[in-house]
């Protein structure tokens, strides 16, 4: 898969290593804004949990 992806990417060597890292910070940032935040509200018990002593 990761060659395929190598593959495709037009461009010199440097050029592709720069796409990735594009590419790799753009997923992280839309995985971190709006991905975990909208499991994270999936999964999440909506009434809180508390333990009295």
């Amino acid at each position: 898969m990761y060659g395929a992806l190598w593959r495709g990417l037009p461009g010199p060597v440097w050029l592709r290593v720069l796409m990735l890292v594009v590419l790799v910070a753009a997923l992280l940032f839309v995985l971190s804004t709006w991905v975990f935040p909208w499991v994270d509200g999936v999964l999440t018990p909506s009434q809180p949990v508390t333990v009295d002593p």
